[in-house]
């Protein structure tokens, strides 16, 4: 019987015998009947202290909303802000605590900050000699595909920050090992493991609801569109936000979608179909404002590429709309987030024909494969 890591909390509360204990978590940190990873620990340990990364605690921030230490009102323990001005926990954070414990579903992108918070964390813990626990959770788009291309370390940010593919088919106690033995952060380490999974499941094969880890994730459908269109925040495209469907639909005011779709078809990308969709983001890129554009379905999980039909999307169009556009980059003189999000500068600077970029990725993802399997817990 499937159980998150939460679930098996009891197997491993010699782990929190007279010790203050922190916590880095949001609204995904449940278990299966939605008791929250905050109210079990509040229960079971003397837990001191939250810590938030993006999108808040409880959920309540969009993406790049900073926000200020404060006191949650339900166990009284003050809230750190992880994402703003301080990533990483100072040492008076962690001087409050023991041991911090990290329960958040990932969703299996290198460049969701998600993983980041993780791993700044974990180096907090070895700078302050405290424990790091990590409560496990599934990649939500499997445990065996791999894609993308390695992050050029050039290309280092809070969207990237360690060598790995854009999939990267490892949980976040896996990525969490890889952290700490290849990346050489070497924390005292705890995974609390999940019970029966297994690699080749995604969220769907599980007996679980989707609790969506920050606002324009909501469906399991949009992971797979995550993984595909997030590369549009760097240009001057909508990713759709500001609509019902974020990342399942992008488009812009000056996008004909029947040329975009024309030509899309000629690459007969597998798993995946596109329709013709209008829509008018109420915030973000283009608010306001009507945009032409594409819905994508993903029809087949098991074949679909993401980050190679995000390529192919990025590539066509460039090539098709004069208007089309890389956004500058946020601060003078730094990356632009399209580099930024790919980890090198290869889609930009178009120093290789699609199909050659494609082949380049394909060669990346293969060896990363081999590298992560060095860290799996879990058997397929």
């Amino acid at each position: 019987m499937f159980k998150f890591g939460i679930e098996n909390i009891e197997q491993h509360l010699d782990l929190f015998k007279d010790k203050r204990v922190g916590l880095i978590t949001n609204p995904t940190g449940v278990d299966s009947s939605f008791k929250t990873t905050i109210e079990i620990l509040f229960e079971k340990t003397n837990l001191v202290a939250l810590f938030s990364p993006e999108h808040g605690v409880r959920g309540d921030l969009q993406a790049g909303v900073h926000l200020d230490t404060y006191v949650d009102e339900l166990t009284k323990c003050t809230v750190y802000s992880l994402y703003g001005e301080t990533r990483k926990p100072t040492k008076e954070m962690m001087d409050s605590i023991d041991i911090l414990c990290f329960d958040i579903q990932d969703v299996g992108a290198r460049y969701y900050t998600f993983i980041y918070t993780m791993a700044y964390a974990m180096m907090a813990c070895k700078e302050n000699d405290k424990e790091f626990v990590v409560f496990d959770r599934p990649n939500p788009v499997g445990g065996l595909e791999v894609e993308g291309s390695i992050l050029d370390l050039k290309f280092r940010s809070f969207v990237g920050y360690y060598p790995l593919t854009q999939r990267f088919g490892l949980t976040l106690g896996e990525l969490a090992m890889m952290y700490n033995k290849e990346f050489e952060i070497g924390c005292k380490l705890h995974i609390v493991k999940m019970t029966d999974w297994k690699r080749y499941y995604h969220y769907k094969d599980l007996n679980r609801h989707w609790v969506l880890p920050s606002p324009n994730i909501p469906t399991t459908d949009s992971l797979y569109a995550y993984l595909t269109t997030c590369y549009f925040e760097g240009t001057n495209v909508s990713e759709g936000r500001g609509t019902a469907k974020p990342f399942q639909m992008f488009g812009a005011p000056w996008m004909n979608a029947d040329l975009l779709i024309k030509e899309l078809k000629k690459r007969n990308l597998l798993g995946v179909a596109f329709r013709k969709t209008y829509f008018t983001p109420m915030f973000s890129k283009h608010k306001d404002t009507l945009c032409q554009g594409v819905e994508l379905f993903v029809t087949d999980i098991n074949t679909f590429k993401p980050v190679a039909t995000g390529y192919t999307l990025i590539y066509l169009i460039r090539d098709l709309f004069e208007e089309f556009k890389f956004l500058d980059p946020y601060r003078p003189g730094g990356n632009q987030m399209i580099d930024l999000l790919s980890g090198n500068d290869d889609l930009k600077t178009k120093r290789y024909t699609l199909d050659e970029l494609l082949e380049k990725i394909d060669k990346d993802s293969k060896a990363f494969k081999v590298k992560k399997e060095g860290y799996h817990l879990y058997e397929i």
